[in-house]
């Protein structure tokens, strides 16, 4: 068996979790390897590498991440690869208006435009359709998680979306949904060992309210934007990353597919974000002192804010010009 994306945090327990119950676990690298060579013996390949972070620049993220998949199919199809599992998201549904509470796997997959994480996930999971039609024989396991969130590491969906984002937008307080990391690695497990081929969310049990989650993190209060910033980071991408649909609009999803197969998640989003944030400097901090900093920061948030929308603006119009 083999695992790309093996040296991360994810990574880790997943080989951790596999090894008891194969012969082997080979760490598969993606750049400058031989792929057949490294494949040679594998039957089946759990795909975890991905490229992404927010100093990292999407145009080439997007092109190293559909290639690097693109090289690991075409060689797991020539060493008889059959059976691979793609971990994608659940940011692959979108964040519409319309997206019906809960999400389930038979949605069509509508990636907001603006956010390349997600429109990246989608292109893997198309790459591995295109994978499975070629090879009819072989089985093909899709994961969709909700947000990630791991005591030992903040992940990049929990870092621009999660309880620890700085900005809140909209005036809904939209429903959020978490998975622990731990129970994620199970799901992948899970999957893996019993060949069970398929499109699957993976998530906590329902969901729960962003300032409920924040609350239960003890983090602090979001800077609530103006309108006219909130259209403008809308249009330009929050922070350059198109993530402004995801805060506000519903896309949780339901787990019952996977769940009929036997798994089932140990933690609650409750449970789940209170594990993974314990400890954050503001919990420690008393109530008055937390309404002064917030106060402060609330202040000193929209004013950065607005500077920047400000320099954006002027930045685009003199490009127009």
């Amino acid at each position: 068996m083999g695992v790309t994306g093996a040296s991360g945090v994810l990574g880790r327990k997943v080989v951790a979790a596999l090894t008891p119950h194969v012969d082997r676990v080979v760490e598969v690298g993606l750049d400058g390897v031989d792929l057949k060579r490294a494949l040679e013996g594998v039957d089946t390949i759990v795909h975890l590498a991905f490229a992404v972070g927010v100093d990292t620049d999407e145009r080439l993220a997007a092109v190293r991440n559909a290639d690097a998949t693109r090289r690991l199919l075409d060689a797991a199809g020539d060493t008889g690869v059959d059976h691979v599992v793609v971990l994608s998201s659940a940011a692959v549904y979108g964040a519409w208006p319309n997206n019906p509470v809960p999400l389930t796997e038979d949605a069509p997959m509508r990636p907001n435009p603006g956010f390349g994480f997600a429109t990246q996930k989608a292109e893997i999971e198309r790459l591995a359709g295109e994978w499975l039609d070629d090879h009819p024989r072989a089985a093909l396991t899709i994961l969709r998680p909700a947000v990630p969130m791991d005591e030992e590491q903040a992940g990049f969906l929990s870092g621009v979306l999660g309880v620890r984002a700085a900005f809140a937008t909209g005036d809904r307080d939209v429903p959020v949904q978490f998975v622990h990391l731990d129970d994620l690695v199970d799901a992948i497990a899970h999957v893996t060992t019993r060949r069970i081929d398929g499109v699957f969310n993976v998530a906590a049990d329902h969901w729960v309210r962003g300032g409920e989650a924040r609350a239960l993190a003890g983090a602090p209060p979001r800077v609530r934007l103006p309108d006219r910033v909130e259209r403008l980071l809308a249009r330009l991408g929050h922070r350059g990353r198109g993530v402004t649909p995801y805060t506000l609009h519903p896309w949780v999803v339901a787990t019952d597919r996977l769940r009929a197969t036997g798994w089932a998640p140990r933690h609650s989003n409750e449970e789940t974000v209170v594990e993974t944030t314990e400890g954050m400097p503001w919990s420690r901090l008393t109530p008055q002192r937390r309404q002064e900093i917030a106060l402060v920061g609330g202040v000193v948030g929209l004013l950065g804010v607005a500077v920047a929308a400000f320099a954006i603006v002027r930045r685009v119009r003199r490009r127009v010009r």
